[in-house]
């Protein structure tokens, strides 16, 4: 889809929007081969498991906290929290590992192409025009989660 497919609403958000610039980031090196590292998935479609607080969707800016999602979680246990109108939940709705493609990595882990499958993994609310606390404090904080869960590799799903 392009940008001039959008309804006319989007279109004139996306021309007021205030983009920002940032500085990328070093690619970090693996330290191990893929078929020993530890993944976990990092998305940004609003999951959360059923019965826990879901992500504020009112919150001016976008709620910059993040859910843990265990890997045994079963994809009728998750639900969508994800703010934006703009977004497409259909393919999603189809298939959860449009945006969390746990299957996919216990395909790999058993092929061996991947060490194993992290235990819990993250999510976030998407559509977050406000990033600065998610910047400072969430992404950080989801970070030492991972690393204390010997996360190797961060798998990042953007939606």
């Amino acid at each position: 889809m392009r940008a001039s497919d959008l309804p006319i609403k989007y279109r004139l958000m996306m021309k007021a929007y205030r983009w920002r610039r940032i500085e990328p980031v070093p690619a970090a090196l693996l330290r191990q081969p893929l078929a020993s590292a530890r993944v976990a998935i990092v998305t940004s479609a609003g999951l959360v498991v059923r019965g826990e607080p879901p992500f504020d969707l009112a919150r001016r800016g976008g709620d910059p906290s993040f859910r843990l999602i265990p890997d045994a979680a079963a994809p009728a246990d998750l639900e969508i929290h994800h703010r934006s109108e703009a977004f497409d939940r259909t393919g999603l709705a189809r298939d959860l590992n449009v945006a969390f493609p746990r299957d996919v990595l216990a395909e790999l882990a058993r092929a061996g192409s991947i060490g194993s499958v992290a235990a819990r993994h993250v999510s976030f609310m998407g559509s977050i025009t406000a990033p600065g606390r998610l910047i400072r404090e969430s992404a950080p904080e989801a970070a030492a989660v991972l690393h204390a869960d010997r996360v190797d590799v961060a798998l990042l799903v953007p939606v």
